[in-house]
This record gives C-alpha cells, sequence and structure tokens, in this order.
C-alpha cells in the first residue's frame, strides 16, 4: 500500500528542516524565525494542492520555499521597524543633556526601550564621548545594558563599548 500524503508530509518536514539552519546561520530574530516558518507551512499546504503526482510534489516544494521566504521578509521588516525606532532615539540621546531619558516604542508590537546619556567626556585620542544607560522591553522582556559611543572627525557617533 503507498502512503502519498505521508511522502508530501515528509517533503514539507524536510524543506522545514533545511530551512531552520538558515535562520540561525543568519541570526534572525524571533519575528523572522516564525514568519519562515509559518509561511514555509502555508506555502507547503497551497503548493500541496495544486497538481496530481510529480507535479503536487514540486508545487508543494515550491510553496515551502517562496512561503518560508515571503513570511521571512514579512517578520524582518517587523524587526527592522524595531532597529529604526530604536536608532532614532540613540541619535537623539546623543545631544540629550545627560541624565535626560530618551524613550521610544513601536506602536505596531509594544517593544520599547529608554536610553539615557549618564556622562559626558573624552577618549584617549580626544575625541567627544558620551556613556549610556539602556534598557529595551521586547515581548514583554526586559534587558538592560551600558555603553559607549564617540563622536568620529565627520560628526557621525560610533558605538565603541
Amino acid at each position: 500500500m503507498r502512503f502519498p500524503m505521508f511522502r508530501y508530509s515528509l517533503i514539507g518536514v524536510l524543506a522545514l528542516a533545511l530551512l531552520l539552519p538558515a535562520c540561525q546561520a543568519q541570526q534572525m530574530g524571533t519575528k523572522e524565525g516564525v514568519g519562515t516558518l509559518g509561511g514555509a507551512a502555508v506555502g507547503g499546504l497551497l503548493g500541496s494542492t495544486i497538481g496530481k503526482g510529480s507535479g503536487r510534489l514540486a508545487a508543494t516544494a515550491a510553496g515551502v520555499v517562496l512561503g518560508g521566504w515571503l513570511g521571512n521578509e514579512i517578520g524582518a521588516s517587523l524587526d527592522k521597524a524595531d532597529y529604526a525606532y530604536m536608532n532614532n532615539a540613540n541619535s537623539r540621546a546623543y545631544t540629550a543633556p545627560v541624565g535626560q531619558q530618551i524613550t521610544w516604542n513601536n506602536p505596531q508590537n509594544g517593544n520599547a526601550g529608554t536610553i539615557t546619556p549618564i556622562r559626558d567626556g573624552y577618549s584617549n585620542d580626544g575625541a567627544y564621548c558620551r556613556e549610556f544607560q539602556q534598557s529595551i522591553t521586547v515581548g514583554g522582556q526586559r534587558q538592560q545594558g551600558y555603553g559607549r559611543a564617540c563622536q568620529q572627525p565627520d560628526g557621525s557617533w560610533q558605538i565603541i563599548q
């Protein structure tokens, strides 16, 4: 007895297994990984409804790959939105008075953060630098960190710690 649905399911699972290491290798954000897996699953399901025999097999595989790619792109853009809000706050903090807390919030997902300049100074080579305290809340999990950024000769800022 043949098990055609088992074969199609096995192909879908193998395709997903091939996509998972790519997620890790590219250090994807959670949203990108979920988007990739969700898109691959939906794409594989849609592809499996097209054609018969080996044509259905090819459509399922193509659906998994295309769905995974599209889901990854959607997830990546959401992660990029968080970075855009955070980078805007970082830029404002470079010129804010010491002790002034700068906040950011992504209204699409509720991720948020603060950055506060805590000290001014100069590096050994004379560059103007600022130390920062930063707090980021993603998915309800709060993380804190400290860093230092120095102004470059062209006026841009580079995070050095």
